[in-house]
């Protein structure tokens, strides 16, 4: 089977020189072994560079049109075999770039690299989260090696150039493929890509230039923080290899639960237990508050189960805001279970002054029924 060019390289049949030449440098320049030494982008390389050689050629691509491949022996008019007549890769790239070598080598990396980031965790209170807190943490990373101050050299020793790789940072090796010879790089396995080594190394930190300590940090906590925020402390994470500027610390937020709250965002939802007669009559209740204190509550007369009552601005504080959420408490109104035989007879002598008053089914389209239907088709088709 024909191999599709067009589809390697992303482009449709009626694409044009321009189209296929661009579609080919984007790919190159994310794909070539110089700037990707994965053997799975090597491989993609090495295809997509021969699509754009048959599809760059005339004769070829109206070879691939006919259903043909150039590439194998005998796939269309003329008998095209293997790779040949195909430039190397160099003459390609020295197209797209300029003469670019892309066999020689690249400037080592260097000894000092910065440091990785760290990730600690730190479990909040709600009260915590909502008027924000500093707190003392434990640390375990990478710090400034005291003893040779991120030289990683012993006494007055110096760094030579690495043997290996000739100081470059890198081994290069050829291989063989059907289009030519291609030359990979990698990183030298003695130096690391550093370019040079510590005959003498530092006795404390081993030439790293940098030692793991335990150390304690105050952390500030910010207002208004829920779970899973993190909290970012600059130059607070690994310091890097040869003494490197250090990483960044995230303190990430973990929010315990509340006994009394549940947390909708800036919002907090909890609920009151009503009385049949306050939810019939309206009442006052004192609630806590997360960071009010005890604050009044006014329940209506006639309050339906179900319905909420709403204290504005008393919930969770907007993150690096002066506004606030609402505090939403959800009324459940207690119908008693148990009357003695005074209660039971006043309640028959109201039920009599209320003789208007029926029990009835209501139907699914009644104005008072509708949003338990909802919730029941709602429940029904989610299953």
């Amino acid at each position: 089977m024909a191999r599709d060019y067009y589809g390697l390289l992303g482009v449709g049949r009626n694409a044009s020189d321009q189209e296929i030449k661009r579609a080919y440098r984007k790919l190159a320049r994310e794909l070539h072994p110089d700037v990707n030494p994965d053997a799975d982008a090597q491989e993609r390389f090495r295809e997509v560079s021969a699509a754009y050689e048959v599809l760059s050629d005339a004769e070829k691509r109206r070879i691939v049109d006919m259903g043909g491949d150039p590439l194998e022996s005998g796939g269309g008019p003329g008998g095209f075999s293997g790779a040949a007549g195909f430039g190397g890769l160099g003459d390609v790239f020295e197209a797209f770039f300029g003469g670019m070598n892309t066999s020689g080598p690249r400037r080592p990396r260097g000894r000092v690299q910065p440091g990785a980031d760290s990730l600690l965790r730190t479990r909040l209170s709600l009260a915590e989260c909502a008027v924000g807190v500093t707190k003392h943490l434990t640390v375990d990373t990478a710090v400034l090696c005291d003893l040779c101050q991120g030289a990683g050299t012993n006494g007055n020793s110096k760094p030579v150039r690495c043997e290996t790789c000739g100081g470059a940072g890198e081994v290069q090796t050829v291989q063989r493929s059907f289009l030519g010879q291609v030359m990979t790089s990698r990183p030298c396995p003695t130096c690391r890509g550093a370019g040079e080594t510590i005959p003498d190394p530092c006795r404390k930190c081993g030439g790293d230039g940098r030692v793991r300590s335990r150390r304690e940090i105050a952390a500030p906590i910010p207002a208004g923080v829920a779970n899973g925020m993190r909290v970012r402390l600059a130059a607070q994470g690994e310091v890097g290899p040869g003494g490197g500027p250090a990483g960044d610390l995230y303190v990430e937020i973990v929010e315990q639960p509340h006994d009394m709250f549940v947390r909708d965002g800036d919002d907090l939802h909890c609920t009151i237990r009503v009385p049949m007669v306050d939810a019939a009559l309206g009442a006052t209740v004192v609630v806590d508050t997360i960071l009010d204190g005890p604050t009044e509550l006014t329940i209506p007369a006639g309050t339906q189960p179900g319905e909420v009552s709403v204290l504005r601005a008393h919930g969770m504080p907007k993150l690096r805001s002066s506004a606030r959420g609402d505090m939403i408490a959800h009324l459940d109104i207690v119908v008693p279970t148990k009357l003695d035989a005074k209660q039971s007879d006043l309640l028959r002598k109201y039920k009599a002054m209320r003789n208007g008053e029926r029990t009835e089914v209501l139907s699914a389209q009644s104005e008072h029924n509708s949003g338990l239907f909802a919730r029941l088709r709602a429940s029904f088709s989610g299953r």
